[in-house]
């Protein structure tokens, strides 16, 4: 097939040998290369690679006597801090495969995500520590190990946490299947343990709505993430090794995992690990840890330019900012160069694309060629191409179509679902198996990729898809409801808000009551992040001539009240 891309390249290579062994290997050889250098930033507590590579041995270990051993599913339900990456790479040393979960999920969320990829070990933080309780009612664990922020904490830091905010949680339990972090490490003996692994063997479990908007377990393999974190280094074309990152990115999401932590650290960089983002922490963050690179959705960014928490900061030690996980507006991508220009950055805001059955971005905007609109140029050794919607037949230049991509980075499987992963992977033409992306696109005659939309209904809210059909069946299951449509609404900061539209049952009060108990519903069976944030009651709903809710209809009318303000 013909390749543009490749003549915009400029110093990229075309071209990448990839490592044969798994994640771990890649960055315990990075830590074995450079042990006084910094791996990881935790509320202001250094971890050299040394320390991190001991860790990650201590931790390993510690599984080990727990009997975790290689094929076994384990969950982390945790926000971006060192436990996290500690008991990532242990479990990837056993050849665990490792199921990353957002800790702000629902009850009845985390019960699905343990049971459908048969997951009997969970850690977590002790501030959720009441609602896995909940969830064991339903899905009960062999091991439920409770960590802390003040597990990765010294000193003064250490004391006032658990002054301040651990007096705040609820009081732990004594149980069989219990255990606290340091009793959980004490298992682990003197004796290291390592199972080879295979850049092809599953290494960890992300999940996504995927094509249908249901929750699937995307496996991934060592070799998925070994291969974005070389790429995403080339497509920098700028130092790496021995610089620093801010990863406010969660590693519950493939944009996190894969750039701000995996390839930070095969890379010999530093990760500023950001439990959860809020803009004047972050913003304090950058001022004082003064990183090299950040990677952020639009919604980040936007936060960022209407702060004035940024005001006088030096961004002057910028070598990349990164966009991904939501389409970066014209406005916005103007707006955050004029931002970053203005306090000393010499770079631009950096678009790329990609999705989470490839890890993570798998186009790039290329450095110093920009074309607007444009969400870049493919990564070595990745293959795009826009086929006509349903087929496999490619289209040519400038015509729209699905954006179908092929590589190194692309998903095993959807976990125990062959019908699905048939229909998102799909053998071409050629004999190679191509990646369905469900995304609307094009390529102009140079390769540059254009994003337009996404073929199924979904809402990305702050970078995370939220699928309507998920909200309306809990919705829908409500017993005061008759039918109910969601949609995404734009929001200046989000990108998208979701809102549900409501016809009560015959007899039902469409007052604030109702209002307040289906919100509390909503949380129990829906992420926090993915609840509907406002609620209109109907008569009735809008619908199609073969009777189908018109979504687009209201779609339409928020969008021209969005237009009128």
């Amino acid at each position: 097939m013909k390749r543009p891309w490749l003549e915009h390249y400029g110093s990229v290579p075309h071209h990448l040998e990839y490592p044969a062994g798994s994640m771990s290997d890649a960055v315990l050889g990075t830590a074995a290369k450079h042990p006084r250098w910094a791996a990881l930033s935790f509320m202001g507590k250094t971890v050299s690679y040394a320390d991190l590579a001991r860790r990650i041995k201590e931790t390993a270990r510690a599984f080990r006597g727990l009997g975790i051993r290689k094929g076994d599913r384990v969950t982390l339900c945790l926000p971006n801090v060192p436990q996290t990456v500690y008991c990532l790479y242990a479990l990837n040393e056993l050849g665990a495969v490792v199921s990353l979960i957002h800790p702000l999920s629902a009850e009845k969320e985390i019960v699905f995500f343990l049971s459908e990829v048969e997951s009997r070990t969970l850690v977590t933080l002790h501030q959720f520590y009441e609602k896995l309780m909940k969830v064991q009612t339903e899905y009960p664990l062999e091991h439920l190990i409770i960590t802390d922020i003040d597990d990765a904490l010294t000193g003064i830091k250490k004391i006032g946490y658990r002054l301040t905010i651990k007096g705040n949680f609820p009081s732990l339990q004594p149980g069989e299947n219990l255990l606290l972090w340091k009793d959980f490490l004490a298992l682990g003996g003197e004796e290291d343990h390592k199972e080879a692994m295979t850049a092809e063997e599953g290494a960890v479990l992300l999940f996504s709505g995927g094509t249908t908007g249901v929750n699937k377990g995307i496996l991934l393999s060592n070799g998925n993430f070994n291969a974005p974190a070389l790429q995403t280094e080339a497509m920098c074309n700028r130092p790496v090794a021995g610089k620093r990152m801010l990863a406010a990115m969660p590693m519950f999401h493939g944009f996190g995992l894969g750039v701000c932590v995996h390839t930070v650290l095969a890379a010999g960089a530093c990760s500023i690990l950001v439990p959860r983002f809020n803009v004047k922490e972050y913003a304090a963050l950058i001022k004082k840890e003064k990183p090299n690179y950040i990677a952020g959705v639009p919604a980040l960014y936007e936060a960022l330019t209407r702060t004035n928490y940024m005001d006088k900061a030096d961004l002057s030690g910028l070598l990349g900012v990164f966009s991904g996980g939501d389409s970066l507006s014209v406005e916005l991508k103007r707006k955050m160069d004029r931002f970053l220009a203005e306090r000393g950055s010499s770079v631009p805001i950096r678009e790329g694309y990609g999705t989470t059955v490839c890890v993570t971005a798998s186009c790039l905007t290329p450095d110093g060629e920009e074309r607007e609109g444009s969400i870049g140029l493919p990564y070595p050794d990745m293959d795009y191409k826009i086929c006509k919607v349903g087929t496999t037949e490619e289209v040519p230049y400038g015509e729209e179509g699905e954006i179908c991509l092929t590589g190194p980075t692309v998903m095993l499987e959807y976990y125990g679902r062959p019908e699905e992963t048939a229909e998102a992977l799909q053998i071409h033409a050629d004999g190679r198996k191509w990646l369905h992306t469900g995304d609307l696109g094009l390529m102009d005659a140079d390769g540059f990729i254009y994003f337009r939309q996404r073929l199924k209904r979904v809402i990305v809210t702050n970078g995370y898809n939220v699928y309507p059909s998920q909200i309306e069946n809990v919705l829908d299951g409500h017993p005061k409801v008759q039918i109910s449509c969601v949609i995404g609404i734009p929001d200046p900061y989000r990108g998208q808000l979701v809102k549900a539209f409501i016809v009560p049952k015959g007899g039902v009060s469409p007052d604030e009551t109702l209002k307040e108990e289906l919100l509390a519903y909503c949380k129990t069976y829906i992420a926090r992040y993915a609840c509907p944030r406002k609620l209109e009651f109907r008569g009735e709903l809008p619908k199609t001539l073969v009777g189908k809710v018109a979504y687009k209809v209201l779609e339409d009318e928020e969008s021209r009240k969005s237009q009128s303000v």
